[in-house]
């Protein structure tokens, strides 16, 4: 009994060495990696270069006024549509006093001379009436009454638009009443009534009392690098994207291109400008931060398959692709066209069904843990 015990204990020896072997080789045994099966597909490869900018009115004025003093009225508010000639404001004229005194001194003046010039008249027309004075002489003292009550009603006119802004000769038309310029939409009134605001002159910009622009011809302004403006080109197609705006792009075209770089944190930019297509329907808004992709290439339903795939030589001027061979991998030459930095165009060298070595995949332990071996 004890002799067969034995035996049977260097069997189980024997089994769990074998077993132990076999386990350490399966451990340690490396299988090929696998590999995704990559196909080519028919695609749209759109090569474009972006441009970071805002949305702008091509026309945008500020309103300015022609006379000092304090606003009175104000006939419109932010996101108004005006016409142009419609009123804006009103303003009420704080005369300076030197001013003020040489007019009032003026018509003081001037109406001394009409006393003086009419008394002349009055005392000589009696005589001229019988013929005492030559009737030349007479009309010397006509004219000169004329030119003084002239000079009266001008003195007048003129203390009236020093103190009110409007004279009787000037009827309806006044400079205390400022009006749009053009048509479009009130962007901003940056005044209230009671603020003060000051003319525009040679010395001085004067007060914005509203900002009107054109809302229906919109431009998009923005920068492009300096490696890339070599590329574009003027009427080159344009899609706007606004980021507050979520799944909404615009047309627009390529109509200018800044002939002189500025400086950027270090980096040369040159402005550009498109004309924006607002769709019938859609909103834009002035100020809006918005991108710009420019299509500088386009090749529409052509073989594409992913530029992952794809390896080049040391010189960089051939590609391959690694094509399926039975169980193995076999390089093959391709030739490449168009690239959008993701996909690239094949022109020949595969096949539509040609099947393509692409990622690696992950082992069940790689997938576990988040992270190749």
């Amino acid at each position: 009994m004890k002799k067969i015990l034995k035996y049977v204990l260097l069997i189980l020896l024997g089994l769990l060495f074998i077993w132990t072997l076999w386990f350490l080789y399966q451990k340690n045994r490396t299988t090929p990696p696998a590999f995704d099966i990559v196909k080519p597909k028919t695609a749209t490869i759109i090569k474009k270069t972006v441009a970071n900018g805002t949305i702008v009115p091509r026309q945008e004025i500020d309103i300015k006024p022609v006379v000092s003093g304090v606003i009175r009225e104000l006939f419109v508010v932010a996101g108004q549509n005006v016409k142009k000639g419609d009123k804006l404001a009103t303003i009420q004229i704080v005369p300076d006093m030197l001013s003020l005194s040489q007019a009032e001194s003026r018509v003081n003046s001037a109406a001394i001379g009409v006393s003086n010039a009419q008394m002349n008249y009055d005392r000589n027309k009696p005589l001229a009436d019988k013929g005492v004075i030559a009737a030349s002489e007479m009309q010397t003292y006509d004219i000169a009454l004329r030119n003084a009550k002239q000079e009266q009603s001008a003195a007048q006119d003129a203390l009236q638009l020093v103190r009110d802004g409007i004279s009787k000769s000037s009827g309806s038309a006044t400079n205390t009443i400022v009006r749009s310029t053009i048509e479009g939409m009130v962007l901003d009134v940056p005044i209230k009534v009671g603020s003060s605001v000051i003319e525009r002159n040679n010395f001085n910009e004067g007060t914005t009392i509203a900002t009107v622009a054109d809302m229906n011809d919109l431009i998009f302004k923005g920068n492009v690098d300096e490696s890339e403006i070599g590329k574009v080109r003027l009427d080159m197609p344009v899609v706007i994207t606004v980021g507050a705006i979520d799944s909404a792009t615009w047309d627009a075209k390529l109509e200018y291109i800044a002939p002189k770089g500025v400086e950027t944190n270090g980096a040369i930019q040159f402005e550009i400008r498109a004309a924006v297509k607002v769709k019938e329907g859609q909103t834009l808004r002035s100020g809006y931060s918005a991108n710009a992709d420019i299509v500088l290439a386009r090749r529409d339903s052509v073989e594409t398959v992913p530029e992952s795939v794809i390896t080049y030589n040391d010189k960089g001027d051939s590609a391959f692709v690694d094509v399926k061979d039975g169980k193995s991998w076999k390089k093959t030459y391709v030739k490449t066209g168009l690239s959008d930095g993701v996909n690239i165009e094949v022109l020949g060298g595969i096949g539509d069904t040609t099947s393509l070595k692409g990622a690696k995949k992950m082992t069940e332990m790689e997938e576990h843990h988040g992270r190749p071996m």
